[in-house]
C-alpha cells in the first residue's frame, strides 16, 4: 500500500472520506495534515479551537501534522508555507494526500498542481459523489457532527451550533448544498465509528462576524477557502 497522509479539516466531509480509505484499504494512511491560525489557536476556517483539535485526532487515534498560519497570510506566503510542509512529508515518505473535496473543481485543480511540484499524488475518495447522499451515509454510519460556523448570507443563527441529523437536511433552503460543499457551513465530527470514544463539549457564545474585505486582503488566503463572503455566524465549543 502506498504510504498516504489524510488532510483533516475537522469536519464530516473529512470523517466519511477517511472512513472511506480505511475500508478500502488502498492506502496506507498514518498521518493527519491539518492548518491552523497560530494568533488565535484555531482550526483554519472552521476556528475550532486548537484543544479539541488534540482530543479529535486522539479519538482517531492517528498523529497530526499542525501547519501554522498567522490570521492574515498572502498568498505567495500560504503557497511557499504549505511547499515546505508537504516536502517534508514527501522526505518522510508520503507519495498520497487524500482530500475530502466533493465538487469544487478550481480546488481540486488547485491541489493537485501544487502536490505535483513536490512529486505528491492527490486523492479525493468523495468526488463527484450525491452530496445529499452522502450526508444521509454519514448520519447512518453514526457519525456526529455539529456545525460550527455558517455563512450568513444562506443560513440564519439558528443553523450555527445545531446537530447534522434529518432535520437538519429537511431545513436546508434548496439553494444551499446539502454538504455545504459551497461553503455554507462547517463542522465538528465528535463521534463515530472511526472514533475511540465520543469528545465531550459545552456549546459557548454563538457570534455574527462581519466584515468588508479590503484590497490588501484579496491577497490572502483562509485555509482552502477560495471565494469571499462577509458574514459568518460562529458557534464557539468549549473544551470539556
Amino acid at each position: 500500500m502506498q504510504k498516504a497522509y489524510f488532510n483533516w479539516s475537522t469536519g464530516k466531509d473529512s470523517a466519511l472520506a477517511l472512513y472511506h480509505v480505511l475500508q478500502q484499504k488502498e492506502y496506507s494512511v498514518t498521518q493527519l495534515v491539518t492548518t491552523v491560525n497560530k494568533d488565535y489557536e484555531r482550526v483554519s476556517m472552521h476556528v475550532l479551537r486548537e484543544a479539541l483539535l488534540d482530543t479529535q485526532v486522539a479519538r482517531l487515534q492517528l498523529p497530526v501534522q499542525k501547519i501554522y498560519f498567522p490570521a492574515e497570510v498572502s498568498m505567495s506566503m500560504y503557497d511557499a508555507t504549505m511547499k515546505k510542509a508537504t516536502q517534508q512529508l514527501v522526505d518522510d515518505g508520503f507519495s498520497v494526500g487524500i482530500f475530502g473535496d466533493i465538487f469544487l473543481e478550481d480546488l481540486r485543480n488547485y491541489r493537485e498542481e501544487k502536490l505535483k511540484e513536490v512529486g505528491i499524488t492527490a486523492v479525493f475518495p468523495l468526488w463527484k459523489k450525491d452530496t445529499k447522499a452522502l450526508l444521509k451515509e454519514f448520519i447512518s454510519l453514526g457519525f456526529k457532527a455539529i456545525t460550527v460556523c455558517v455563512n450568513a448570507k444562506l443560513l440564519d443563527e439558528s443553523f450555527v451550533g445545531r446537530i447534522l441529523d434529518e432535520d437538519f437536511i429537511k431545513d436546508l433552503p434548496a439553494n444551499v448544498d446539502p454538504c455545504g460543499e459551497n461553503g455554507e457551513f462547517h463542522t465538528f465530527v465528535f463521534d463515530g465509528p472511526l472514533f475511540s470514544s465520543p469528545i465531550d463539549f459545552t456549546i459557548g457564545e454563538k457570534v455574527l462576524k462581519t466584515y468588508t474585505p479590503s484590497q490588501k486582503e484579496e491577497d490572502t488566503c483562509a485555509s482552502d477557502n477560495s471565494t469571499w463572503d462577509t458574514a459568518f455566524w460562529y458557534c464557539d465549543l468549549l473544551p470539556k
